[in-house]
């Protein structure tokens, strides 16, 4: 409860450099580009249309989804339903890990509070994927798939992305600090979380039962998962379908939590002298 409580105070204080922050960070993100902030729609698009291209042209193992009601949905909609998310994962798991290293004068200079970094570059993040998502529902409209109520949950998963990946990123960020040798691991697991969390694949094809029961316990499989059903599937969080699933989740966002706190409480006195 200590943890928490300085967690919390250290929030409330800096409440207000905290969206200062967000935006400085997206803006010393693309420093020096022409087209600015346009690069964080630009780079999602061609990694986008390279997995298009490779899936539907190149390998042909792409096919049309269909959901319960029998409206089928081309594959590039199913695609970007969950890739789209995946960009604010993968870049909490990349630049968030660094996120102290790179703010390192906040901490050494102006005794900022270290876990409000994690936060404010979280905060840029999902700025960035909630303009992404807002193109999504845009091209979905241009297919003839216009919003449906379940369009609602869209602000629960952001929600849920958010939650877990802060913590994830205080945890990372504080524990690279202390040790290079453990950030370059959790930026090298980047690629294998990718192809381990159905975004490419639907997970529901896989043949082993016990191995899909393994891939569903994955956050990031939940998160995607859930976009798709907002766009495609029409299923809520709390149905019949998804609540054992969102309660696994909770669950593991409170183990990130309690252990990111952990860490923190532990590393933060040390992290201004080792940077």
């Amino acid at each position: 409860m200590e943890s928490v409580k300085l967690f919390l105070q250290e929030h409330l204080t800096f409440k207000k450099q905290l969206v200062e922050l967000a935006k400085a960070d997206i803006v010393k993100t693309y420093r020096g580009a022409s087209l600015g902030w346009l690069w964080a729609l630009i780079k999602p698009s061609i990694t986008i249309f390279v997995y298009y291209f490779a899936f539907s042209v190149g390998i042909r193992s792409s096919k049309p989804v269909t959901n319960s009601d029998g409206v089928v949905f081309p594959f590039f909609l199913w695609l970007i339903g969950g890739i789209i998310p995946w960009f604010y994962v993968s870049e909490m798991m990349t630049q968030g890990t660094d996120c102290i290293k790179k703010y390192s004068y906040l901490v050494t200079k102006m005794r900022f509070p270290v876990s409000t970094i994690p936060t404010f570059v979280s905060i840029s993040k999902i700025f960035i994927n909630m303009i992404l998502t807002g193109v999504v529902i845009v091209i979905y409209c241009l297919y003839g798939h216009f919003p449906t109520i379940y369009y609602l949950q869209i602000p629960f998963y952001m929600l849920c992305q958010f939650l877990l990946f802060t913590p994830f990123a205080l945890f990372n960020s504080s524990l690279s600090v202390i040790s290079p040798d453990y950030g370059n691991l959790i930026k090298s697991l980047t690629t294998a979380v990718f192809w381990l969390s159905g975004i490419m694949y639907n997970i529901d094809r896989v043949g082993s039962p016990w191995l899909r029961k393994m891939l569903r316990i994955n956050p990031v499989t939940y998160i995607c998962s859930g976009y798709r059903d907002c766009y495609i599937n029409q299923r809520w969080f709390f149905g019949e379908v998804r609540y054992k699933s969102t309660l696994g989740f909770f669950g593991i966002l409170i183990l990130m939590w309690a252990a990111s706190l952990f860490i923190y409480k532990k590393t933060r006195k040390d992290l201004p002298d080792v940077l």
